[in-house]
């Protein structure tokens, strides 16, 4: 058996939550969640012993504890992006596979930073909205995509990754600049690429994900998300933890974290284009 070693903000939160069960069953039990650490205790909901308790993992004390018992490590805190490069550390100085948890990092030059830590170490490492890993996405003809349009829910700070993620992967280019449409309660944003093409995406509070992908004719396809992704997105962490090969590009995370950081300024700034 494999062990995975959670370091987390606080870990009564979704991820932690359900990571344990579905790399459990996905492995059958061949690498299990055993040893864990949580700088504070959730806010909102049971403490960090109390967890430990509930899912059966060891609470450790400390991040180096972690590291040295556990065969790959999970950096969660997917919902304060700004405790990553604290938290990464020391994990992405051990040479083990690292997981971080979305969203990678709040801003562009945090993310290059970790990433710069991470290959000074020889560490591992990816980061993915579990949305680029649909099914409906997998067999998209990238060379014949001129526009892509998003559509998903969600605040734009907390959830916008899941949008951008999947465009970033589609459009497979350098993005250029961002313009904001509307405002951050009505979050519309445009996207230009590298090569001259742009991609949208818009959230409702309760719409559900779709892509629609447009050729140079005009022609449009749309791929309403409606698969298990989070399987999907698991399988291919389990196959990183074995293999150490990661199935994201560090240059593809830093554009998705670019483009999320711009679009926060630019629904600010509506009508007016923020270069990356």
């Amino acid at each position: 058996m494999k062990t995975v070693g959670f370091i987390d903000y606080y870990l009564d939160e979704w991820h932690a939550n359900n990571y344990p069960k579905m790399i459990n069953d996905l492995t059958n039990g061949e690498i299990q969640v055993k040893y864990v650490y949580g700088k504070i205790d959730s806010p909102n909901g049971i403490t960090n012993k109390e967890w430990a308790k509930k899912y059966g993992a060891e609470l450790l004390d400390n991040i180096e504890d972690v590291i040295v018992k556990s065969d790959y490590l999970i950096v969660l805190s997917p919902d304060n992006p700004e405790m990553h490069e604290e938290l990464c550390e020391l994990p992405l100085k051990s040479g083990k596979p690292v997981y971080v948890d979305k969203t990678f990092a709040p801003d562009k030059e945090t993310a290059i930073r970790i990433f710069e830590h991470a290959d000074k170490h020889g560490t591992p490492c990816f980061s993915s909205s579990a949305l680029r890993f649909s099914s409906e996405l997998k067999d998209i003809n990238k060379e014949n995509i001129y526009k892509v349009y998003s559509e998903g829910h969600g605040a734009y700070d907390m959830y916008s990754i899941h949008q951008i993620e999947p465009v970033v992967m589609l459009m497979n280019c350098r993005a250029k600049r961002v313009m904001g449409l509307g405002d951050v309660g009505h979050p519309s944003v445009i996207i230009e690429f590298e090569d001259g093409r742009v991609a949208q995406i818009h959230q409702c509070r309760e719409t559900n994900f779709k892509i629609t992908a447009v050729d140079k004719t005009n022609s449009a396809v749309e791929y309403p998300i409606k698969s298990d992704f989070f399987s999907y997105f698991m399988e291919a962490l389990v196959e990183f933890f074995k293999t150490g090969k990661i199935p994201v590009e560090h240059s593809q995370t830093i554009d998705v974290i670019a483009i999320r950081e711009a679009g926060c300024r630019a629904l600010q700034k509506p009508y007016e284009w923020i270069e990356l």
